[in-house]
């Protein structure tokens, strides 16, 4: 083996190894922050990882799908084990009160709007 068939065939294994799924989102947002919906199939808890850096929100899973025992896959929809999604967020986000919560394959996000960029009611006096 030559060293550009070696180099060739490491660079791919890396790029195997970063590539994942981007799992569906759904964003809605009110008038208090935003509430992402994020499924992630045959993600177990433990292999959920959640990261704010900055302004990006970072959602990577690993899935964990086991096949039964003495039974082989003949055809398989989801190839790879991973899901990636990047989002850039707001400044009017606070994401030191993020919270998340997964069940049944479903994560939810809730990031609240930062105290200045929620609307604020204005009382008007009677003179």
């Amino acid at each position: 083996m030559n060293d550009k068939t070696d180099v060739a065939r490491k660079e791919e294994a890396r790029a195997a190894a970063e590539s994942a799924l981007m799992p569906p989102v759904d964003v809605f947002e009110d008038a208090t922050g935003i509430t992402l919906l994020a499924d992630l199939p045959g993600v177990p808890k433990d292999r959920l990882h959640l990261q704010v850096e900055a302004e990006a929100l970072t959602i990577e899973a690993e899935v964990a799908l086991e096949v039964p025992e003495g039974m082989e896959a003949t055809h398989a929809e989801v190839n790879l084990p991973r899901y990636r999604r990047v989002f850039t967020l707001s400044r009017e986000l606070d994401t030191d009160k993020v919270s998340a919560e997964f069940r049944n394959g479903v994560l939810t996000l809730r990031i609240p709007k930062a105290e200045h960029a929620q609307p604020k009611r204005i009382e008007v006096e009677v003179a």
